[in-house]
């Protein structure tokens, strides 16, 4: 098996389709499919099916995957020892909730202190980030809620907030809920909170993306607990005429075997970014 075709097998489970991998790899999509065609010829297996628009690897799609892993790694590794540089990539998952706010100054962190690594992201639920941290496809996540997985290191926490439609009005029963769907920190949040206050809510609305979020809260059907740093999303405001939010905390998880130094100027850069006035005040 050549390295090239290994390197397309990898970009296809890391970017998450052919297409994807095509654009980051600087090939043709034909090209990317070759490459895996060429796999599937030398293994005798089926790699890579079809699912609906998507792509789904296979039980032995998978099982290369972590082989295609290892001899890019020892691959790569070679070439150093003969004074042969690789690019170094870092791959940073995260929930929509911290990424416009958080992803561009940690980005400009690692960027500094990782000058030789180049950094890519994944937008996801925190269960698919989760499972991309097992199988090799992320190197750092950041992820809202309490763990106490090894993997995970807290960073900080994120103040939450209630916000509706300008022109919504808290009724008199139920209050109406925009969520994402379960399960989500936010979610069991905002229901956790009306219920240890003895008010009544119930799901008016629910949405697998902020943009849906959002668009639901936007028009009126319900309010949204965000974490939004401060920052009022456009066409909402905030309410103070429900219960206060506990803060969530923030950690950033890493993939077994991933090198120390790079997870540790990610806590670094992150537990600096989270600093609050009074953190601030504390240590001045």
């Amino acid at each position: 098996m050549d390295i090239v075709p290994l390197r397309s097998l990898v970009a296809v489970a890391d970017r998450g389709g052919f297409q994807r991998a095509a654009t980051y790899l600087h090939l043709s999509q034909a090209a990317v499919s070759q490459h895996v065609r060429r796999l599937e010829a030398a293994t005798g297996r089926r790699l890579v099916e079809r699912d609906g628009r998507r792509s789904r690897f296979t039980a032995d799609g998978n099982r290369l995957l972590g082989y295609a892993r290892q001899i890019l790694a020892l691959h790569d590794e070679s070439l150093r020892g003969f004074g042969v540089e690789a690019e170094a990539a870092v791959a940073i998952g995260s929930t929509e909730h911290a990424a416009a706010q958080l992803l561009p100054p940690l980005t400009a962190a690692l960027e500094a202190c990782l000058p030789d690594h180049r950094v890519r992201y994944r937008l996801d639920r925190g269960t698919a980030l989760r499972e991309a941290l097992s199988t090799g496809r992320l190197d750092l996540a950041l992820l809202l809620g309490a763990t106490d997985d090894p993997r995970a290191t807290p960073v900080g926490e994120l103040e939450l907030t209630w916000y509706s439609a300008p022109t919504w009005t808290r009724p008199d029963g139920r209050v109406p809920l925009v969520a994402f769907d379960s399960p989500c920190a936010l979610r069991t949040s905002a229901l956790e909170t009306l219920a240890a206050h003895n008010i009544p809510a119930e799901i008016g609305a629910e949405a697998n993306q902020l943009a849906g979020v959002h668009a639901a809260t936007t028009a009126g059907l319900g309010v949204a607990v965000l974490a939004t740093f401060g920052t009022t999303p456009e066409g909402l405001i905030p309410r103070d005429d429900l219960p206060p939010l506990a803060p969530l905390p923030l950690y950033i998880w890493h993939r077994q075997g991933l090198d120390a130094e790079v997870s540790d100027h990610a806590i670094t850069s992150m537990r600096q970014l989270l600093l609050t006035p009074t953190d601030l005040a504390k240590g001045a």
